[in-house]
């Protein structure tokens, strides 16, 4: 699989834009910071940890 040199990262991309908007109003401002908010959950549920072979659960 090949990837397209020189462009930027779909995904990235739109991230950085999401983080960019400018809320209207409070309940913007929030739905804004809970898509942050699970953001960075879902990217700590996604890292990887070492497994520990001897201490399986």
């Amino acid at each position: 699989m090949t990837k397209a040199k020189g462009t930027a990262d779909k995904n990235l991309s739109n991230v950085v834009e999401a983080l960019e908007t400018e809320p209207v109003n409070s309940h913007q401002a929030q739905q804004l910071q809970q898509d942050k908010n699970d953001r960075r959950h879902q990217d700590s549920i996604n890292f990887d940890q070492p497994a520990d072979l001897e201490h399986q659960h």
